[in-house]
């Protein structure tokens, strides 16, 4: 009886590198929502995990697919196959870049997170310079600023106008809003939700509730794959997503504030209107044919409405307040 032959063990030369394993702990988490970015996701994948890794910091790449129709999913697997800690958060659909990001931020581990885009636009190698501030600096947040933009002019002179009108009026000195390279500490994001379009305005929304706010230069790219996902339409829903955020900052909690001074605008001006109308009245004048009557009495109605709008938002205020939502505690002592 012949004895089988032993079966040949492959060189340990042959075999592929093991992948990286996935640490218990993770120090960092860098979140990328992508839609169609498959020329782009094994090199921006390696990049980050360079600069990690010669940090010697653990953490995990989060890839969040918001409905992306060429093959960016299955180059994420491959980049998941080389290395475990990147990871894919698939959405069902496109349900844009607030949802994404909220998605990356509940599946994520890290205590600081870092938001990127996928096109390769922003440079991995700053990372080292956002977590320096953040840490360094003790701030809570650390926003990216697009110095010198490798941008069409259609894309920068909107985005010049879009910052200068949102940091006159929201009243938070930074210089890009709508950049997408941050640090965050994870209490900034437990605090916050985000909606909508509203991600480009968590550093107003940070701010409001306390937290701390730095902004550093970074390096931006022009872009060579793909194309931008973004049109003229950003910059309307942009002025209404800012005034959202002026109302939910500053008036959730005193809604008559608001509704209140307009509506003693406008009913003080009926009034006035409506005076000098009563003493042209008492001289004898003719007003039924004096349009500016009409002006009056619309006037002192639309304040009595504009208040009582007010009333109904207090007294809704009233009834839901929570008190932890008046307040953010940075450290406790017991």
């Amino acid at each position: 009886m012949s004895t089988p032959a032993p079966i040949p063990h492959p060189s340990s030369a042959s075999l592929p590198p093991p992948a990286p394993a996935v640490p218990a702990e993770v120090e960092i988490s860098v979140l990328v929502p992508v839609m169609d970015e498959e020329a782009t996701i094994r090199e921006l994948a390696e990049r980050v995990a360079a600069v990690l890794d010669g940090l010697g910091r653990s953490f995990e790449i989060i890839f969040v697919d918001d409905g992306s129709s060429d093959g960016t999913v299955a180059r994420i697997r491959e980049a998941h196959a080389a290395d475990a800690r990147v990871k894919l958060v698939r959405l069902r659909r496109n349900f844009g870049k607030a949802a994404a990001l909220s998605a990356g931020f509940d599946q994520s581990r890290g205590r600081i997170l870092i938001t990127m885009d996928g096109d390769l636009q922003d440079d991995p190698d700053e990372i080292p310079r956002f977590l320096e501030a953040l840490e360094g600096k003790d701030l809570d947040l650390v926003s990216g600023w697009k110095h010198l933009r490798r941008d069409p002019a259609s894309k920068r002179l909107p985005s010049l106008l879009f910052n200068w009108v949102t940091r006159r009026i929201a009243g938070v000195d930074l210089h890009d809003f709508n950049c997408g390279f941050k640090a965050y500490r994870r209490e900034v994001l437990e605090q916050i939700s985000v909606y909508g379009e509203l991600h480009r305005y968590i550093p107003v929304l940070a701010s409001r509730r306390g937290f701390s706010i730095g902004e550093i230069p970074v390096h931006h790219h022009p872009r060579l794959h793909g194309v931008s996902k973004y049109g003229w339409d950003r910059l309307y829903k942009g002025l209404l997503d800012l005034i959202t955020v002026l109302f939910i900052t500053r008036y959730t909690r005193r809604p008559l504030h608001l509704f209140g001074a307009f509506g003693l605008i406008f009913l003080g001006a009926g009034f006035a209107i409506n005076l000098y109308l009563a003493v042209l009245w008492m001289g004898g004048a003719y007003l039924s044919n004096r349009p500016l009557l009409l002006l009056g009495v619309l006037l002192m109605l639309l304040g009595f409405q504009t208040l009582t709008t007010g009333l109904l938002g207090e007294m809704f205020t009233f009834k839901s307040f929570r008190r932890p939502d008046s307040y953010s505690v940075k450290e406790r002592l017991d």
